[in-house]
């Protein structure tokens, strides 16, 4: 393990930075940009089966020369079906690989654990290394935990430091779940605030570097979408410095979770 990866549960090591394509077109702007980030030195890769864009995905990673194992690659079973060992065959097909290093459910619609025995399955299959969840709350991976014969190893959840869900990532850490934050810059809302806009100039880095910086001093393996070439490299150089104790007290105190155990508020949900 490195400073840039973290040590998942089944043993395998997550980068602690990746590029998320989510809202990502699929076709030339998906392979586009995925292409820049793995020139860029990105080797995390996050889509899931809701993006509609895994072909694209998997046509980047097949064309960039770079060995497939040397490329940790994500996706995420849409719990709107009913199998998710057989959708992550369909998923390896459209990616074009024989394997997943993590598969995730996408989020906990019909309640936390009737997915996971077809995901335990999608391990035993040899079609994934890990499997995990996303959008899991505390209580719903505690509920999990109790009825699960492999533990999920990750739980990718909306995470800034405007939801800065506090009690969730320590919840993780003591299931020994690696957290993982999507949405970091908030799909940009808060590049502009007035507190990171300060800080950012402090340290002579952006508002986003500061932003991931941020996550990945809490411990997070962090997955920021871009479109745009320049920013996908700019968002990759996060590891030539630290926000010191004052300015991460700062970015704490923006939180507007109250340091929540949840996922999601209730009206922040898309399911039932």
């Amino acid at each position: 393990m490195t400073a840039n990866t973290r040590q998942l549960s089944n043993g395998t090591e997550i980068p602690v930075l990746g590029l998320g394509v989510w809202q990502v077109d699929d076709g030339a702007e998906c392979e586009r940009a995925v292409t820049w980030a793995l020139e860029a030195g990105y080797r995390l890769i996050d889509t899931a089966q809701a993006y509609r864009n895994e072909a694209s995905v998997g046509k980047a990673i097949r064309e960039s020369g770079i060995p497939r194992e040397e490329i940790f690659l994500t996706t995420k079973f849409y719990p709107g079906g009913k199998d998710a060992r057989v959708e992550a065959e369909k998923s390896l097909e459209r990616l074009g690989t024989d394997y997943l290093d993590l598969y995730l459910i996408h989020w906990p619609q019909g309640g936390p654990t009737w997915a996971w025995p077809a995901m335990e399955a999608a391990v035993d299959a040899g079609l994934t290394k890990g499997i995990g969840i996303s959008n899991f709350s505390s209580a719903e991976l505690q509920e999990l935990s109790k009825i699960a014969r492999i533990q999920p190893a990750a739980n990718q959840i909306q995470f800034s430091p405007f939801e800065y869900r506090k009690e969730l990532v320590e919840a993780c850490e003591e299931a020994d779940v690696v957290a993982q934050a999507y949405s970091p810059l908030g799909t940009g809302r808060h590049l502009g605030h007035p507190v990171i806009a300060r800080i950012a100039e402090a340290t002579g880095h952006t508002p986003a570097q500061v932003l991931i910086r941020w996550a990945i001093q809490k411990g997070l393996s962090v997955i920021p979408k871009s479109i745009h070439q320049d920013r996908i490299v700019e968002n990759f150089n996060v590891f030539d410095f630290e926000l010191d104790d004052a300015a991460v007290a700062d970015l704490d105190a923006l939180d507007t979770t109250n340091l929540t155990a949840d996922a999601l508020s209730q009206s922040g949900k898309w399911w039932s």
